[in-house]
């Protein structure tokens, strides 16, 4: 295996971890929390949003996308080349 290709390889896998991450970083950032109802006020819903777990998740996919296009130029750069290269 060329060495462009197990790097692209590399970071795809790095690049997959940078994506559950994100989604795991998303999930803490959105609190859902439901309050009864007490006595004539209305059960209702509230979602709360925590910035750092979102700022995480957004950085993640940044940092996972910066990795596939890194990784496909590898790729793509190391199959014009021939052996004489």
């Amino acid at each position: 295996m060329k060495r462009a290709t197990s790097t692209a390889l590399g970071e795809a896998v790095i690049a997959l971890l940078c994506v559950i991450g994100a989604v795991l970083s998303w999930g803490n950032g959105v609190v859902t929390t439901t309050f009864a109802p007490i006595g004539d006020l209305p059960a209702f819903d509230s979602t709360r949003y925590v910035a750092p777990w979102l700022v995480l998740a957004a950085f993640l996919v940044c940092v996972a996308g910066l990795l596939v296009i890194d990784g496909a130029a590898r790729v793509v750069r190391s199959k014009g080349q021939t052996a004489f290269n």
